[in-house]
């Protein structure tokens, strides 16, 4: 099956898998932590479940990870791995707020090839496959043209801005707080904003798709340091994540650490 040919099945999936958070999401929904700072709902193991379900029914012989699932060292040997965040940005559902986003990538031997980020609170969906482009609903997506990081529009997550990983950039770009690193990546892929970038590692599961939808947007999607980003490792996390158009590379990643502030 192509990557074309199995992106329509799995957008179903993921469609359902939005009714079915946006359910829990009206009825605002009470969490628990998994560990300090870490919350999980129902919600997040219901949709493992269905994705689970859905994505592996696709073809069988594809490894599996993803943040709700316990880690199977099997997936290593794999070639193919789906890698799934089934709702980034729990404590934004929690809370009622719409910056959240069902997360789903499919990697082949350490890269993206096909990803889905949908943010169903606000009925956006954005797709990408590996050299065809990236797509916001039925348009092609881009990221933005801009060179000069006076004045771009970053999104910044809102836990970093309250620990003050984003103080020394203040007045140097205008600065939106946007829960889920996932939908933070689609919108710069769709031009919605310029940039973002976590000093702290990210797991796979939260960056995976949107990593992909940026670069088929045109755009930078690597770690701190410039460091390319190579997914199902042992331990499934990446060296933080820096996204820009290429005009802003080259300076935004000399204004950042080389390595995570948080491992």
């Amino acid at each position: 099956m192509s990557w074309e040919s199995l992106l329509s099945p799995v957008l179903d999936a993921v469609s359902e898998a939005g009714r079915l958070a946006m359910r829990h999401f009206r009825e605002r929904p009470q969490g628990w932590d998994k560990s300090p700072d870490n919350p999980v709902t129902q919600a997040d193991l219901e949709v493992d479940a269905l994705l689970n379900e859905r994505l592996l029914a696709l073809d069988p012989g594809v490894g599996w990870l993803s943040e709700e699932t316990k880690d199977a060292p099997a997936r290593l040997a794999s070639r193919r791995i789906w890698i799934v965040d089934p709702i980034d940005g729990t404590k934004e559902f929690i809370e009622g707020v719409p910056q959240f986003a069902i997360s789903v990538a499919l990697a082949e031997e350490g890269a993206p090839v096909l990803a889905v980020v949908h943010n169903p609170a606000r009925g956006e969906t954005f797709t990408a496959i590996r050299g065809g482009g990236a797509r916001f609903g039925d348009l092609p997506a881009r990221v933005t043209d801009r060179s000069d990081l006076r004045g771009a529009r970053a999104l910044a997550s809102r836990s970093e801005v309250k620990k003050g990983e984003w103080d020394a950039f203040q007045g140097l770009f205008e600065m939106q707080a946007t829960g889920s690193i996932a939908y933070k990546l689609a919108l710069i892929a769709s031009g919605q904003a310029d940039l973002t970038f976590s000093q702290g590692a990210k797991h796979e599961w939260d960056v995976a798709a949107g990593v992909l939808l940026v670069q088929e947007a045109g755009g930078i999607a690597c770690g701190l340091g410039g460091v390319p980003l190579v997914f199902n490792q042992a331990r499934p996390k990446v060296p933080g994540i820096v996204a820009c158009p290429v005009g802003l590379k080259d300076d935004l990643i000399s204004r950042l650490p080389t390595s995570p502030i948080r491992l």
